[in-house]
């Protein structure tokens, strides 16, 4: 017997999609913005495209718990918004505010531990200074980025992620050109170089909040969530996020800190390699950055349909949410295994003096990371889908595990054993691929079914 019409399901995909794009764009606006900034910087030579890595990844780090826990604003609002509790978003938003506000002065308060960190890694005087200089920038604007994620959160848990694109989209171009003219000194400005670069990003970062919070502040957000009278501490809410938010946050930090040591000791092998592996990572985030946007929706979707508590949906949106990945990554395959080097050269070119080897092995590590890019999409909506269902426990411990046990494997083979810069791609690439598997194997069980975020 056919179905009858009004019990169907509504197609998911236009929903998903309306979710989704605008978060892609909003993802790949931030890519631009990086591969923008280290391409103006790789004409001053391979050291300074290195240290925009090395700082840049490093300031993320020393921000990423409190950006993972006010991150968790997205997960919480949805499951709101899905269970018909339209105030109560705008105050879960609210925490999330108060909670970026009291992180800063403690991510400015361990920051000065940067530099040990490079120094740490074997890297030479140069790199260390340099990496120094351009994390000291990026760190003082992180408020900014922790900013953003909550109101981020907001609009992504209300599925009206247009706002989110529009903001990202008017700080790449305030970026692009601040960075084009603070970096050589144009229109009567100083060439600043490196410190243009990092002034240029936290412009941008600034640009982002402010038309956040004028969205959010908007007549129709008033009328509908009462955004404009949410602006108090609610124990109970706040609770809820530090509760379920942490272990998000402690995810990241651990995530981005082994990612980041695999990163620096990298750059221990000399400023050749570093600059081949900031070529390759370069290339490896235009198929990595968009695929945030997907699993920041995929939390999005899965938390709506859970806060309804209809597991059905939320299982069928993050299938699709994987296929619709797929595509995109698949496509990024078939460019890093045809145009390799043409990718490379787009950097390698101008860098003084010959650069043939930087090529050659830049050229290699792409082309490796073809191998596990349909994982590392896999990883990243599923992921997205157990954190919007409340299980961000597991995923915190079997993320972090399997980052610090390769973590752990890279640095003996690369400080102690000397294994060629290649091999330890290689090892990378596995630990994706095993990463990929994991999340997939929770998610096809049905635990994450159980957790109970809100009454």
């Amino acid at each position: 017997m056919q179905e009858p019409l009004e019990n169907r399901p509504a197609p998911l995909l236009p929903r998903l999609l309306g979710i989704a794009l605008p978060m892609v764009v909003s993802q790949a606006s931030d890519t631009i913005m990086m591969f923008t900034d280290r391409l103006f910087l790789s004409r001053l030579g391979e050291a300074y495209i290195t240290a925009a890595m090395s700082g840049g990844l490093t300031a993320f780090m020393v921000s990423s718990f409190f950006v993972g826990t006010v991150g968790y604003t997205n997960a919480v609002v949805a499951q709101l918004f899905g269970a018909g509790r339209r105030q109560d978003c705008a105050q879960a938003t609210v925490q999330g505010l108060i909670l970026a506000l009291i992180c800063y002065p403690l991510i400015l308060a361990v920051s000065p531990l940067a530099r040990w960190l490079f120094i740490l890694a074997g890297q030479s005087p140069l790199q260390v200074s340099l990496g120094y200089e351009y994390f000291r920038y990026i760190i003082f604007g992180s408020l900014f980025l922790v900013l953003r994620y909550a109101l981020s959160g907001f609009f992504l848990g209300i599925g009206r992620t247009r706002v989110v694109m529009l903001a990202n989209l008017a700080g790449m171009l305030a970026n692009l050109p601040a960075n084009y003219v603070l970096i050589y000194g144009k229109l009567g400005f100083p060439a600043l170089g490196l410190k243009g670069a990092a002034i240029g990003t936290v412009l941008g970062s600034a640009l982002s909040f402010l038309v956040l919070l004028a969205a959010y502040l908007a007549e129709p957000n008033r009328r509908e969530f009462a955004t404009h009278r949410s602006f108090r501490l609610r124990g109970e809410t706040m609770r809820t996020l530090v509760r379920f938010g942490a272990p998000a946050g402690v995810e990241m930090l651990l995530n981005v800190a082994a990612f980041n040591l695999f990163v620096q000791f990298m750059y221990s092998y000399g400023t050749g390699v570093a600059a081949a592996v900031t070529i390759a990572f370069n290339w490896d985030i235009v198929a990595f950055i968009p695929m945030l946007g997907m699993s920041f929706a995929t939390t999005s979707l899965v938390g709506q349909f859970v806060g309804a508590r209809d597991f059905v949906q939320a299982r069928r949106a993050a299938y699709l949410s994987l296929r619709v990945a797929w595509v995109y990554s698949g496509t990024m395959v078939v460019v890093f295994l045809a145009a390799a080097g043409t990718l490379v050269r787009t950097f390698a070119s101008g860098f003084p003096g010959d650069a043939a080897e930087i090529s050659r092995l830049a050229t290699v590590l792409i082309r490796l990371a073809s191998i596990y890019t349909l994982a590392d999409s896999a990883q990243l909506v599923l992921a997205g889908a157990l954190r919007g269902a409340g299980d961000t426990r597991w995923v915190m411990r079997v993320s972090v595990g399997l980052h610090w046990l390769f973590s752990g494997v890279a640095i003996v083979m690369i400080r102690f054993l000397r294994i060629s810069p290649v091999a330890a791609w290689t090892a990378f690439i596995v630990f994706i691929v095993l990463l990929g598997i994991s999340m997939f194997l929770r998610f096809r069980g049905n635990r994450w079914t159980e957790f109970r975020m809100i009454s």
